[in-house]
């Protein structure tokens, strides 16, 4: 019978292409789980299967536990010092053995051995298949639509499946059994059954591997596709650049008469695609993103990553978009926060901004409107850069003397001191969970408690615009700190509802 059982496992490794040992193992899980069903427990069987002579043991084991931790599985654990009364020498997490009379083989004639043999099988296939498949370093899957599984569509490429989730499908996309699919490989997860590779055709590296695959110079590296950001189905943005000045950058990727990127546009079901010149001036780059709206100018606010970019009335509509899509494929594309404005929103800002910067120098400073407008109209905006500017600077403003110039930054000096002690001051006043709340930092503490935010309800309490107006953050992270800071509610609530002892 052990003869017949090792050529069964080599007819079976020769017919499935799996390794002898593979088999062998599926052998002796189907023993292991047949001698199971003999106890009444939940008992752990090991079978040692010789691999040469097809004689095989038995085993009932035992996992030493800590003595602290108690038994969790009575019928499969051990306590250390039990264990220790046996063997004086065995550690936490070794197992304790107990040979017990072994199935015949000829028992193995159960269903459910059988299956924990093709079951083995078949995963060592579709392991074996899959290490194969991705082993060729494809980024995208080429396959057809099998079926449909819970409104994701299954998608067989020879003999290995990946799974198109629908919020990864472009809107509005229908297949069909059969249909032939493109889409980009996310990440295998062995944990899906049957379709392990996640898929992607919403996702701005599809766009780029279409990309790559219609234009050779990306794959020979004379042009690079530095970002992307994408309203799939609809409209995207690609920002290239050229390591080679011989080579329009643009025009090579769009094609002869558009050859290129239509081949792209036709494979995104019509997505419209602005292809952009990357670079590295921030303001020139968002000044291409928003392309085809002219900018009339554009001023770049550092501290908070983000763009005042004005534009006339003719262009308002185009910066902007259907429904704001431009700007925000703009935004995605540089990363940074743009915000569009005419030529009258701007002049008002501006004017809001200098009127602040006045009164900041003439309070602050101890100046009169003169002074102080003379040192906004220099482009000096805090008492920072008054304070700390090479002095040479200073020298150079033609109103001013070195006299002049030396008593503005010891002003300005005394000024931060003096507003330093006191956020100091104030941000003492702050509760401590409000301090130790992360991701806020001295700065803004000391702007919420001037807002008289004092404590972490206060700020639970807050919406996000109210705190993106005082602290200056974005929305996404007012949110994520506003819901962080409520998140002691919860637990509370949850403490109160429990049954008291």
């Amino acid at each position: 019978m052990n003869r017949e059982l090792l050529m069964l496992v080599e007819a079976i490794s020769r017919e499935k292409n799996v390794e002898r040992d593979v088999v062998l193992g599926a052998v002796e899980a189907a023993l292991a789980q047949a001698t199971k069903k003999l106890y009444a427990g939940d008992v752990d069987i090991r079978v040692a299967l010789d691999r040469d002579s097809g004689n095989y043991e038995t085993f009932r084991r035992w996992h030493v536990v800590p003595d602290e931790a108690g038994l969790q599985l009575p019928d499969q654990e051990i306590l250390l010092f039990e264990a220790k009364e046996q063997i004086p020498d065995i550690e936490v997490d070794e197992y304790i053995e107990e040979p017990i009379e072994s199935v015949p083989i000829g028992r193995i004639g159960a269903m459910a051995a059988k299956q924990v043999i093709l079951q083995k099988i078949r995963d060592a296939e579709r392991e074996m298949l899959l290490n194969e498949f991705m082993s060729r370093g494809d980024n995208i899957f080429v396959g057809t639509v099998k079926r449909m599984d819970k409104g994701d569509l299954i998608i067989e490429s020879g003999r290995v499946e990946g799974r198109l989730r629908r919020n990864e499908m472009i809107p509005k996309e229908n297949f069909r059994a059969g249909d032939r699919v493109r889409a980009m490989i996310m990440e295998v997860d062995l944990t899906l059954r049957g379709a392990p590779i996640v898929l992607s055709r919403s996702a701005p590296d599809f766009m780029i591997e279409l990309f790559r695959q219609e234009v050779p110079e990306i794959e020979q590296g004379l042009l690079e596709i530095k970002s992307c950001a994408r309203d799939p189905g609809s409209r995207a943005k690609i920002a290239v650049l050229s390591h080679d000045k011989r080579v329009d950058p643009i025009g090579t990727c769009v094609g002869v008469r558009g050859t290129r990127v239509n081949g792209v546009t036709n494979e995104l079901a019509g997505e419209r695609v602005d292809i952009v010149l990357w670079s590295e001036d921030p303001a020139q780059f968002v000044i291409g993103a928003l392309a085809p709206a002219n900018v009339s100018s554009i001023v770049v606010d550092e501290e908070r990553h983000a763009m005042d970019v004005v534009v006339d009335e003719e262009n308002l509509a185009i910066a902007i978009g259907r429904g704001g899509q431009n700007v925000r494929l703009a935004s995605e594309l540089t990363g940074w926060k743009i915000n569009i404005m005419d030529a009258a929103e701007s002049a008002q800002k501006l004017a809001v901004e200098t009127d602040s910067g006045r009164r900041l120098f003439m309070d602050k400073l101890d100046v009169d409107e003169e002074i102080a407008d003379i040192l906004i109209a220099e482009g000096f905006t805090s008492l920072e850069e008054v304070a700390y500017v090479p002095l040479q600077e200073m020298l150079e403003i033609e109103s001013f003397d070195e006299d002049t110039v030396n008593e503005l930054r010891t002003r300005a000096k005394d000024a931060l001191l003096t507003m330093e002690i006191a956020r100091e001051e104030t941000v003492d006043e702050v509760s401590q969970d409000l301090r130790d709340l992360a991701g806020l930092s001295t700065e803004q503490i000391a702007q919420l408690a001037a807002a008289g935010v004092q404590t972490l309800d206060d700020f639970a309490d807050l919406a996000t615009d109210e705190l993106t107006e005082i602290t200056g953050q974005s929305a996404d992270e007012a949110t994520a700190l506003i819901m962080k800071a409520r998140e002691h509610w919860f637990t509370d609530d949850a403490a109160s509802q429990e049954p008291r002892s």
